[in-house]
């Protein structure tokens, strides 16, 4: 009897928390879509990248997300972006969004999140690269402050 009480408890625990974390892909795959749509783009399959951290200061586990829109009105641009998602009582909630790399511009990767900064590895082009390659390593951070993306180039924990 103890048995079957434990995992009924288990699975009901389970069952909580499952949702949630569908709800958030939920969220952020709409917002992207949407965004998407809107540039007459489209994101790439298995290129974005989600990391959770207190982004804001309120001790709850927010959603950085680093995504790609391609081939905006037929081109063969791409515009990396970082978008943040704050977790409210209601759940995920947009609260920022800047576009941080592209063709031509950066390679960025979204590396991790501590106390309240994303840190991110770059590779910026060099006099010369023309537009194939960036070979310049480097790294950057982000901050969510005043509902703003504020960037500070160079910084690591």
């Amino acid at each position: 009897m103890r048995m079957i009480l434990r995992l009924t408890l288990i699975i009901a625990i389970a069952s909580l928390t499952v949702p949630a974390q569908s709800d958030d892909k939920t969220v952020v795959d709409k917002y992207i879509a949407s965004q998407a749509k809107r540039e007459r783009g489209a994101e790439p399959d298995d290129v974005r990248k989600t990391i959770e951290g207190d982004l804001n200061h309120d001790g709850s586990p927010d959603v950085a997300v680093l995504y790609t829109i391609e081939g905006q009105g037929g081109s063969n641009n791409y515009i990396q972006y970082l978008a943040v998602f704050v977790r409210k009582k209601t759940g995920l909630v947009f609260a920022a969004r800047t576009s941080v790399g592209g063709k031509n511009r950066r390679g960025i990767d979204l590396t991790s999140t501590k106390d309240n900064v994303m840190y991110f590895d770059t590779m910026d082009y060099a006099t010369g690269d023309g537009s194939c390659c960036p070979s310049i390593k480097g790294t950057t951070t982000f901050t969510l402050t005043g509902g703003k993306l504020i960037e500070k180039r160079g910084r690591r924990p």
